[in-house]
């Protein structure tokens, strides 16, 4: 599917956060993109150090 994900061949999900609203969401991620990108590193690796795929807690299967 063309995108970000396939641009920048992104095959794993190391941070994700849940709203109760769109318009939170989407307020947060224009404050994360806002961001430098070693405030974003820091960010995933407080919570996944070891950047594990966090797909598979949604639901998803694990990538092979």
């Amino acid at each position: 599917m063309a995108g970000f994900t396939s641009r920048y061949a992104v095959h794993r999900l190391v941070h994700y956060e849940i709203f109760d609203t769109m318009p939170a969401a989407i307020a947060r991620e224009k404050q994360l993109k806002a961001w430098r990108r070693e405030w974003k590193v820091n960010l995933i690796e407080r919570a996944n150090p070891l950047w594990e795929d966090r797909a598979i807690e949604l639901g998803f299967p694990p990538r092979a």
